[in-house]
């Protein structure tokens, strides 16, 4: 356990942010050859590592969600936790990263598949191109111990345009607005916990207040719940800061985005969270994040995060979005789609069971509202079956992120007896 731990730290040295991840790549290819395997990758920059004659593979992706101050982390242990200082930890998924080497110089039969930029849209597993050799796939990028996922939502990335520009504009007062307090999360595991989205809750503030948009640049990333934001502003108001926005008025504004309105109304409309739920499951069923906002002088980025259980769902809910978009005049593309991994307990899923059920007793079977790489790779490998574990992690994609300790130890026992 100690080694997992230790193994953690050393991933966390190194800077992996989705898109940034060539020196943990490295790390990883060198760890997995030092232990004995034969090592491949790909051009996705996927890495496969087998040793003898595996049944089983483990799989994590090695990417982040870079929040805070990350790639710089510090990490700290309070109490039963691990956390970082003003940044997220990266837990997800560096605990099953770490995990998976230290089981690789343990075993003598064993693959493992560490998958790249899963966190902008499951790219590296879209784009696997190395021959699985096992039977059955251990995705270690759950986040609830006990808790043994057989499916997923399929998503997509949305991307939305506006062309503006900005032109002269005088109102008597001109405004800085940052937000505060906000927690931000998870786009999919998060988005029924009322959690509240900074982007939307700011157009609101500026719609009462009649106000007109020189620029607005905040969100973390496309599968986060935004958190931080800042604006500069014009209104005749007088306005002030409350418990979510923080409010200083500047000199020196003379210019607003001539589409300042229909980007605001676009804003304030736009139905982000939950949009519809299944009571049988207990589960999200469709839901989307307006996540990221970028003005510039001659346009305005929006990226947006559909997800759905079902591959048909998530289809109207791409339509939906791109008619409305379209109708305050932004032009929408979509990348990165990614199937719905529909729920199946097969033999192997009843033996994580049985083994788990050690450990946790009320271990028991779910689907989750967020993407996993395990439905892409299924589709795409002669693999007869997969399934998800993993530790107690709050908050991922946040400066809140924590992992429980206990549960890794526990997690990781597992993990060992099933191999």
């Amino acid at each position: 356990m100690k080694d997992v731990l230790d193994t953690f730290k050393k991933i966390a040295s190194i800077p992996h942010c989705s898109f940034k991840t060539e020196k943990l790549k490295e790390f990883l290819l060198s760890e997995c050859k030092k232990a004995g395997a034969k090592v491949s990758e790909d051009e996705a920059g996927n890495i496969l590592a087998i040793k003898g004659n595996p049944t089983i593979c483990l799989q994590s992706h090695y990417d982040m969600v870079c929040v805070g101050e990350a790639p710089k982390i510090e990490i700290v242990e309070e109490g039963d936790y691990l956390k970082a200082k003003n940044s997220s930890l990266g837990a997800d998924n560096g605990i099953g990263v770490s995990m998976m080497i230290e089981l690789l110089k343990q075993k003598d039969n064993l693959e493992l598949l560490f998958t790249n930029d899963e966190e902008v849209g499951l790219i590296g597993a879209t784009n696997l191109n190395l021959p699985i050799k096992s039977t059955y796939l251990l995705n270690l990028d759950s986040e609830e111990e006990g808790s043994i996922c057989l499916g997923c939502a399929g998503g997509v990335d949305l991307f939305a345009t506006l062309k503006t520009s900005l032109v002269s504009h005088n109102e008597q007062n001109s405004y800085e607005i940052t937000t505060k307090n906000f927690k931000g999360g998870h786009s999919g595991v998060d988005i029924d916990k009322n959690i509240k989205n900074a982007i939307k809750e700011l157009a609101y503030f500026l719609k009462k207040s009649d106000s007109k948009i020189h620029s607005i640049n905040g969100g973390e990333a496309g599968n986060a719940i935004p958190k931080t934001i800042k604006a500069v502003v014009m209104t005749d108001k007088k306005i002030k800061s409350n418990d979510f926005l923080e409010v200083k008025e500047i000199q020196n504004v003379d210019t607003i985005l001539d589409k300042s309105d229909e980007l605001l109304d676009l804003l304030v409309s736009f139905a982000s969270g939950v949009r519809s739920y299944d009571k049988s499951l207990n589960l999200v069923q469709t839901s989307i994040n307006l996540a990221t906002i970028k003005t510039s002088k001659d346009s305005v980025e929006l990226e947006i995060s559909p997800r759905a259980m079902s591959d048909e769902e998530l289809e109207n809910l791409m339509l939906e979005s791109k008619t409305h978009l379209k109708r305050f005049g932004f032009e929408v593309k979509f990348e990165h789609p990614y199937p719905a991994w529909k729920p199946s307990i097969g033999e192997f899923a009843k033996r994580v069971q049985k083994t788990s059920q050690k450990h946790f007793p009320k271990a028991d079977f779910y689907a989750i509202h967020a993407g996993l790489e395990c439905g892409v790779i299924l589709k795409n490998s002669n693999l007869l079956e997969a399934v998800s574990i993993g530790p107690n992690i709050h908050s991922p994609h946040s400066v809140e992120e924590r992992v429980e300790i206990e549960s890794i130890k526990k997690v990781y026992e597992v993990i060992k007896e099933l191999v």
